[in-house]
């Protein structure tokens, strides 16, 4: 089976929230994985390749709209779609 060419691409940016505007539906049907300086991180809630960060909820602190308030995160990041396992390449 050729799952790999049927897979869209992995955006510079994306983000979990559906309201924003680096959401890409198509993405999220299979699992991505982030990695973070090589270290796989399991609470991403937006990144870009490019710019080198990643955003992560701050604990269970929320903003005043009830949402994750996010920390951003800077180094060397890593997009991926995971296997069956969900280990990292």
């Amino acid at each position: 089976m050729n799952e790999a060419t049927s897979l869209p691409a992995l955006p510079d940016r994306l983000s979990v929230d559906p309201r924003s505007p680096h959401h890409v539906a198509a993405v999220f049907e299979r699992d991505v994985g982030i990695l973070l300086n090589g270290k796989e991180r399991l609470n991403v809630e937006e990144y870009c390749i490019s710019e080198g960060w990643i955003k992560v909820a701050a604990g269970k602190t929320l903003d005043r709209k009830g949402r994750p308030l996010l920390i951003k995160l800077k180094g060397v990041v890593e997009a991926f779609y995971r296997d069956g396992a969900g280990s990292a390449p």
